[in-house]
């Protein structure tokens, strides 16, 4: 049913919640992984534009896809890593639609109505703009 799966990692705590559920799902369902991280700090956004050099965080980014890839090969695992640049929905969306993904895998922070009108809500804007099904794991341990 799932045969490519983008996985969109932030890099941070929240990742540890969502990649046993994407890892257990890919071992039974035999699914391929994207694993995704977009950079999007002033350089990530402005890199092509300014023909900027990759910045520490970038390159930091990148090392972080390599190792959790590398861990989730050693279970068995088909993993693909990409970096993109931008705006993290428009990119989220962007990319399961060219890698031909057949489900996109987040983690949810809770924010209620403040808190994403401040942070804002990828989640949301990765739904209004895809048909592909959303796999969302709360980052929060209950």
């Amino acid at each position: 049913m799932y045969r490519k799966i983008l996985v969109a990692l932030e890099n941070g705590p929240a990742d540890l919640r969502l990649l046993p559920h994407i890892t257990e799902l890919a071992q039974k369902m035999g699914s391929e992984l994207l694993l995704l991280h977009v950079a999007d700090g002033w350089a990530a956004r402005n890199f092509e534009q300014l023909n900027l050099a990759e910045s520490d965080e970038m390159k930091a980014d990148c090392a972080y896809l390599d190792r959790t890839a590398d861990e989730l090969r050693a279970g068995g695992l088909k993993v693909e890593t990409l970096l993109a640049l931008g705006n993290p929905p428009n990119e989220i969306v962007r990319n399961a639609a060219d890698n031909a993904c057949d489900l996109i895998a987040l983690a949810s922070h809770g924010h209620k109505l403040i808190g994403d009108i401040v942070h804002g809500s990828t989640i949301d804007k990765v739904r209004h703009n895809t048909a592909i099904p959303l796999l969302v794991v709360s980052a929060k341990a209950k």
